[in-house]
């Protein structure tokens, strides 16, 4: 298998939670563990360290210690302006790292493999990105970025107001991971109540989902 090289592991919980009815996913419990606790202990140990990307007050996340970058781009830019706060924040702390890898902060079943396959992909297709899909859907949030590409998604979010992931990595070229969704799909997502409940339902049914 390739060596993977150092990757920084980044989890995006800046979004603003509207189905939910406001507030942070990333807390909301799932078996008496919150949804961000249950997404570490499967993604911190694929990653040479991890950055929260959240807006707001930064405290709310003090008992994870790790540290909280907000967007610089203003109006709540998406996705795009979270990955832009990761690559931003490697540069400036981690020059020794040149790859970050992403996961949505409402995601408690992000795979184990996550990392290693996402590089195995961009490596086989010869892309610089990879993001990754299971059963028939593309989950380009969940993805591995070059600290390279840095500064054009910088001038695609400030000066073009492009804002959706898949128009500005299909620029660039973008492989694909893939991963069954049975029994469990490992990028499903808790938006609304009846997600949470679905999320309970799944760890009851799937012993160590």
């Amino acid at each position: 298998m390739t060596e993977i090289p150092k990757t920084l592991g980044l989890i995006l919980a800046g979004g603003l939670a509207r189905r939910m009815g406001g507030g942070d996913k990333a807390f909301l419990k799932i078996d008496g563990e919150t949804i961000l606790t249950r997404a570490l202990s499967r993604f911190k140990p694929q990653c040479d360290g991890i950055v929260i990307n959240a807006n707001g007050d930064p405290k709310r996340f003090a008992a994870y210690d790790f540290p909280v970058v907000a967007d610089d781009i203003p109006d709540f830019a998406g996705p795009l302006a979270g990955i832009l706060a990761g690559l931003d924040w490697t540069v400036k702390n981690r020059p020794d790292i040149e790859w970050i890898a992403s996961v949505p902060g409402d995601c408690p079943f992000v795979p184990r493999d996550l990392v290693a396959k996402l590089h195995a992909a961009r490596i086989g297709e010869n892309q610089p990105l990879a993001c990754a899909r299971s059963g028939e859907w593309r989950h380009p949030v969940a993805a591995i970025w070059p600290v390279s590409l840095r500064a054009d998604l910088r001038n695609a979010l400030m000066n073009e107001g492009l804002h959706k992931i898949e128009i500005w990595t299909k620029r660039h070229g973008v492989a694909i991971a893939e991963w069954p969704d049975k029994p469990v799909d490992p990028f499903f997502n808790v938006n609304t109540p009846d997600d949470l409940a679905k999320a309970e339902e799944l760890v009851r049914e799937n012993a160590g989902a």
